[in-house]
Parts: C-alpha cells; structure tokens; sequence
C-alpha cells in the first residue's frame, strides 16, 4: 500500500509540475477536462494517496546495520 500510495503521490507531483511550468493539466487532458468525473476521481485517489503518505513520515523505520568481512588473502 506505501509503494502505491508514493507512487501516485509522485505522478501527482508531476501533473503539478507541469501545471506550474507549462500550464497543463496532464490528468485534465487525459481525461475530458478538470470537471470531467474521470479527472475528478482521479485527483481524488492521488490526494488520498498524499493523505496516505503523511502516515510515511511518522513511522519508525527499521534500523539497518551493515556488517562488512574483511577476507586477508590467501
């Protein structure tokens, strides 16, 4: 769920990007305009999946820790 919900958050972003550089709403285009209720539910799925994502930021991440071997030579 955290890898769909970033990557929808991350084509939204893109769709911002390209509002705020160019002017053009990608999802709009797609889909018949920004009332069209394709492009409606699609900004609605990407804005739960950037609801979603604010729950990444208060998650306790699982320390890792890297062990490294050191062979000597034969």
């Amino acid at each position: 769920m955290d890898r769909t919900a970033l990557t929808l958050t991350i084509i939204g972003a893109l769709n911002w990007a390209l509002v705020g550089i160019f002017q053009f709403d990608l999802v709009a285009w797609i889909f018949g305009g920004q009332t069209a209720v394709w492009s409606r539910i699609i900004y609605t799925i990407v804005g739960l999946a950037g609801i979603w994502c604010i729950s990444l930021l208060f998650r306790e991440r699982p320390v890792r820790t890297e062990h490294h071997t050191s062979q000597q030579p034969g």
